[in-house]
């Protein structure tokens, strides 16, 4: 006896967050928010505990304000505004360094705000 064929059917639920889930983002995965708006000049920033500064290129503001993960860098460091190659009275800076998901430099952005207890949070 053959069987009668029957045409293969898709059935697809819908995702509906629960409490579990929707409780995420009272975990350690938040995001700062900040504004880029420190003066143009040559970015630097401090890059080990013994004050040793490297340079990430010239900087210019965006105006924006960013969200970026809790988890993400923020070295503090200076703008040259005025060429010496040090950080001077009104210079300094906290720095965020945009990376690619690989790791690798995207961008940075500077605040003249280095009080981060200061800055919104998000959570995700």
């Amino acid at each position: 006896m053959k069987k009668a064929f029957a045409m293969p059917k898709i059935v697809v639920e819908q995702f509906v967050p629960n409490e579990y889930v929707s409780a995420c983002g009272d975990t350690e995965y938040g995001k700062y928010k900040f504004i880029c708006d420190a003066p143009k000049g040559t970015l630097y920033y401090y890059y080990d505990n013994s004050g040793n500064a490297r340079q990430l290129g010239y900087y210019h503001p965006c105006g924006e304000t960013h969200e970026a993960d809790l988890s993400s860098e923020f070295p503090e460091g200076f703008v040259d505004y005025n060429g010496n190659y040090q950080e001077d009275d009104g210079e300094h800076v906290i720095v965020w360094i945009e990376r690619y998901s690989s790791g690798r430099f995207k961008d940075a952005h500077a605040t003249t705000n280095i009080n981060r207890d200061s800055w919104e949070t998000t959570k995700s």
